[in-house]
């Protein structure tokens, strides 16, 4: 592993997952990142560095050392030591691919210090395994809308360029949702009526994205799959989703597992935000763009 690089630096984006029906399946990449800044050192293991307060936890350093044993198991590195650091803006547990930035920050930079020349489709299968959906690995890898699934032990992934006349407007609640705690939420059988409304709306969703057809999505993120059983988690979700509705937004959608709530409009994006934010005043509004680059990986500044 010579490399003339000692430190990289992953920049990730956060993510928008499920919206409305494609559960486990449909994200975007948004404009609000993690960046993981990575170096090999002697030894082994992980040595997470304080940076943004609250990033260098227990749960990152147990994440990252999970992430970092399977790609040495997978490409035949053997034991290698990493510092990493970790600059957040994306917050914890709220539905936005937290958890996915720092597993996919870490393979990133990695890939790119040792040489181990994975392609992005392998990053994904690998990214995948440790997070069990592709739904936030597929958008924070690959930028904009991603329609991806496990066929065979692989990950087929599809993506779309989202266009800058859509802001996504999200509301980011001041509690935490866990998503083990979300998923216990939703049932494992479903009515033959729910099942075709869930594929059906997947399905419009899809193609208008992928025609770039945003006005068609009117409408259409009435989902009947998770968001129901997961709404007594995340105070005000329809609330939210409606007053936004009402001032001019296309639709909106629980991120993820939550809390966050995000609204999609094309105009009066600030009278959306303000009309969300009424419902739940001790919430965070953000005006975001769709990423259509997804991860980059860039020497460190001072490498």
């Amino acid at each position: 592993m010579d490399n003339k690089e000692a430190t990289v630096t992953a920049w990730v984006p956060a993510t928008t997952a499920n919206l409305g029906s494609g559960f486990d399946t449909l994200g975007i990449g948004l404009k609000l990142y993690n960046r993981v800044e990575v170096g090999l050192t002697k030894g082994s293991g992980v040595n997470l560095s304080p940076g943004t307060p609250g990033s260098a936890d227990a749960g990152a350093e147990a994440m990252l050392r999970e992430t970092l044993d399977l790609f040495c198991a997978q490409t035949g590195l053997g034991e290698i030591g990493v510092d990493v650091r970790i600059e957040s803006q994306i917050p914890i547990a709220r539905g936005l691919g937290s958890s996915v930035t720092l597993r996919l920050g870490l393979i990133g930079a990695l890939d790119r210090l040792a040489g181990t020349g994975l392609s992005r489709s392998e990053m994904l299968t690998l990214v995948t395994r440790l997070e069990h959906h592709p739904d936030n690995a597929a958008p924070a890898l690959f930028g904009g809308f991603a329609v991806a699934g496990l066929v065979d032990e692989r990950v087929q992934c599809q993506t779309f360029p989202i266009s800058d006349d859509a802001k996504f407007v999200t509301l980011i609640p001041g509690f935490e949702v866990s998503t083990e705690a979300a998923r216990t939420r939703v049932p494992e059988q479903y009515s033959k009526g729910d099942a075709i409304h869930g594929v059906n709306r997947a399905a419009l969703v899809t193609a208008c994205l992928a025609r770039g057809d945003l006005q068609g999505l009117k409408g259409l993120f009435d989902d009947r799959l998770h968001q129901p059983y997961r709404a007594p988690l995340v105070e005000g979700l329809y609330e939210v989703i409606r007053a936004g509705e009402h001032a001019g937004a296309i639709g909106g959608w629980l991120s993820g597992s939550g809390s966050t709530i995000v609204c999609l409009t094309l105009e009066n994006e600030q009278a959306v935000a303000n009309a969300m934010h009424s419902c739940l005043p001790s919430s965070e509004v953000k005006i975001l763009r769709a990423d259509n680059e997804g991860l980059a990986v860039r020497p460190a500044v001072n490498s």
